[in-house]
């Protein structure tokens, strides 16, 4: 029954895909689904669940922080070494992993047990896609698609992401429904969400069982992750993570709170403009697939992301809450526009054999970079009830998209290059 019904999955998904593209990439977009859909909830009921078991605030921010590291490594490991193994292998090891630790988290209550379920398993604690599943998802994108549509279908890569996600963590409700209508324990509740998690790995591991060898790259397996293009990957690495180091001053946590202290909000206003700052991100992916096909990859990434960081420095400007939830608004239907267009762009511009080592080295970095940034927007907010933290993080975008631009303006890849 269970692979019956992923099987429909799978055909739904291919009335989604670009022209030319393999059914691997169907899958992806279903896996891909399925993983945001699990990640979605977990992020939210992580520290509620560990709160539950009754760890104090700081045992509670060294779990999460384990799950961030530990995710950041194991993503980084699984790219490097990707080269010398099978994608359907890794894939579905990496899956085995996630079921693991999903019923582990639901079995585990002492701290230390704990941990260690943090740093070697898959949760995800934050809204991004740092797993070990992202550099080999990426690479088979890459190959499922042929190079003009390959930025189209990693637009609808991140459009499933994001709004799966969105209603996976509207689920994090269920335990408390489930606690309020039949008295049962939110602490067992909470736990039945992370066998729910482990259950969306396995049906995960059930289509990534369905590769084939067609799906895989060359069979000569080069000496090093990183080759002829180590160089071009680690500038990248390097401006990624600027982006994100800037992106870190205006998180979602924080930027919702300066609007509550500086406007009054409620958290049911809040929640309501922060809804639709994520569907507006969703929709342009679609927009940034087509822009890109018109005036290329790195002209799409920097083109959106310049207005986009011009209106957030002018938020904190604004003098009535109206104006400043424009330019709000404004910020978010251009910022997420170099989402697609990155992931694209980095497949492009290396050999297929660098895809899942380019894929994590280029995404590891940028998560870390954006873990620094919040503590010290957190002390500029309370030296000054003045947005600086908006402006810093616009003003070291805008350095980020400059320096892209004259770095990589000349390197296209293939499909945009002169024929």
């Amino acid at each position: 029954m269970l692979e019956c019904r992923v099987t429909m999955l799978t055909r739904v998904a291919r009335h989604l895909l670009p022209p030319g593209a393999t059914p691997a990439a169907g899958l992806v977009l279903v896996t891909r689904a399925l993983r945001a859909f699990g990640d979605g909830f977990v992020s939210l009921l992580l520290p509620f669940y560990l709160t539950a078991l009754g760890f104090p605030a700081w045992q509670v921010g060294l779990l999460v922080t384990g799950t961030l590291l530990g995710s950041g490594a194991l993503t980084l490991a699984v790219g490097l070494f990707a080269h010398r193994w099978r994608t359907r292998t890794l894939l579905v090891a990496v899956s085995w992993l996630a079921i693991a630790t999903g019923c582990a988290m639901a079995l585990a209550t002492d701290f230390w047990p704990l941990l260690v379920i943090a740093v070697v398993g898959t949760v995800n604690p934050s809204a991004g896609d740092t797993t070990p599943f992202l550099p080999l998802e990426h690479a088979l994108i890459a190959r499922s698609v042929p190079a003009a549509e390959r930025t189209a279908m990693f637009a609808r890569y991140s459009l499933v992401g994001a709004l799966v996600a969105a209603l996976g963590a509207q689920a994090a409700v269920l335990p408390g429904l489930a606690a309020s209508q039949w008295s049962l324990d939110p602490k067992l509740a909470m736990q039945g969400m992370f066998v729910l998690y482990a259950a969306l790995a396995g049906m995960a591991l059930l289509l990534y069982r369905g590769l084939g060898p067609l799906d895989e790259p060359p069979a000569e397996a080069p000496a090093a992750p990183l080759g002829e293009s180590r160089g071009t990957v680690y500038k990248l690495a390097a401006l990624f993570s600027l982006d994100s180091f800037a992106g870190g001053f205006a998180v979602q946590s924080l930027l919702a709170l300066w609007l509550h202290e500086r406007f009054g909000l409620s958290l049911a206003a809040l929640g309501t403009i922060f809804f639709w700052t994520s569907v507006l991100a969703a929709i342009s992916f679609p927009v940034a697939a087509w822009l890109a096909r018109r005036i290329g990859l790195v002209n799409t990434m920097v083109y959106t992301h310049l207005p986009s960081s011009v209106f957030l420095i002018l938020v904190p400007l604004m003098p009535t809450l109206p104006l400043a939830l424009t330019f709000l608004l404004l910020r978010f239907a251009l910022s997420s526009m170099d989402v697609p267009t990155r992931s694209s762009y980095v497949m492009a511009v290396v050999t297929p054999r660098e895809r899942p080592a380019a894929a994590s080295v280029t995404a590891v970095p940028r998560s870390l970079a954006s873990a620094v940034s919040p503590m010290i927007a957190g002390w500029m907010m309370s030296l000054s009830p003045f947005g600086w933290p908006l402006v810093v993080c616009g003003g070291l975008k805008i350095v980020y998209d400059l320096s892209l631009l004259y770095m990589f303006r000349h390197v296209r890849p293939p499909e945009e290059k002169p024929h």
